[in-house]
């Protein structure tokens, strides 16, 4: 069964994606759930014409996503929490790496930032999806809090 999505969903695709999925999957719960559209010939159609119209401003959009990966490649983020040798007293997780992204001026949100669940010191990479094109990895050191 082809759908369009109407928004983005992980592991499947992003918005405005034609992409084929098992009846089920689409009927059940993807089309109820508002997050897709069944993809008929006419729909196809608008959505062409759609995506033809926005072209010119996805090109803005995604310069200004490479602009701003540039300024996250050149961040030296550390990250301090309290550890007892090499292992930390609890974790650092993307939403620690995203409030010190906010506290160096650049707001991302914490669902696009991918990073695990990070239980020791060391230095280590987040992914962080700026758009569906722009994909950076940033550098990170997580330090002993100092007593």
């Amino acid at each position: 069964m082809e759908i369009i999505l109407k928004q983005d969903v992980q592991n499947l695709g992003f918005k405005d994606d034609v992409v084929s999925v098992k009846p089920g999957y689409g009927r059940n719960f993807l089309i109820p759930q508002g997050f897709a559209t069944l993809a008929t010939p006419s729909a196809k159609k608008v959505l062409a014409e759609n995506l033809k119209q926005r072209a010119h401003k996805e090109a803005k959009v995604v310069a200004d996503a490479k602009a701003l990966a540039e300024t996250l490649k050149s961040l030296e983020i550390k990250l301090s929490a309290k550890a007892g040798g090499e292992k930390l007293f609890g974790s650092i997780t993307n939403i620690d790496i995203a409030e010190a992204l906010e506290k160096s001026g650049n707001a991302i949100d914490r669902k696009f930032i991918t990073s695990g669940v990070v239980k020791r010191l060391g230095k280590y990479n987040a992914t962080i999806r700026l758009h569906r094109d722009v994909i950076v990895e940033l550098p990170y050191e997580i330090v002993a809090e100092k007593a």
